[in-house]
């Protein structure tokens, strides 16, 4: 006879969204709790969606890990209701020091919030991410850049949509600390 699976529960499923670079598969491992930093220094892109299914204590999790490539993201939010069965959470990830980028970020984010039925009852998180201790400004990138680009992530949520925003860093060695 077979054991039963009754009080099998299914895993707490969380998407990791953002641009390629962006340091989702770092956080991913600090969210599973690796914590030799060799295993950060040269991680591989993430090629279309890839679980990575853990135990932390009594809870099972299954993360999603979508590579931010923009073959990958076109693919994701064309089918986006399909990724979002059973999702819990959804992390969207900016790379402070990508610069360049923030507007395609921005635009990306609009469409991963927009593509979520609200119906669902998803809690959503953004990490500002690489915001890491040793930061150093330059004329590309300063506090005030950074301000700028909590102001437009802020304008370009729909109003009544729930969201935390956080700095995030993988040094010390997962470390987030919250802005709204």
């Amino acid at each position: 006879m077979k054991p039963s699976n009754k009080n099998k529960k299914d895993p707490i499923k969380f998407l990791l969204v953002g641009l390629d670079n962006s340091g989702k598969t770092s956080i991913l491992k600090c969210l599973k709790g690796v914590k030799h930093l060799s295993a950060f220094n040269s991680p591989q892109p993430t090629r279309g969606a890839a679980v990575d299914n853990f135990k932390v204590f009594d809870s099972d999790y299954a993360i999603w890990d979508l590579g931010g490539q923009e073959i990958y993201r076109n693919e994701y939010l064309h089918n986006f209701q399909d990724y979002l069965k059973g999702t819990k959470k959804i992390i969207y990830v900016f790379d402070i020091q990508d610069v360049k980028r923030y507007a395609i970020a921005l635009e990306y984010m609009e469409n991963v919030i927009g593509s979520i039925d609200k119906q669902k009852e998803i809690e959503f998180s953004i990490f500002l991410h690489k915001f890491d201790p040793d930061l150093k400004f330059d004329q590309e990138l300063n506090e005030q850049i950074i301000d700028d680009l909590i102001k437009k992530i802020k304008d370009t949520i729909p109003p009544n949509f729930v969201y935390s925003l956080y700095k995030t860093s993988i040094y010390a060695i997962f470390e987030k600390s919250t802005i709204i």
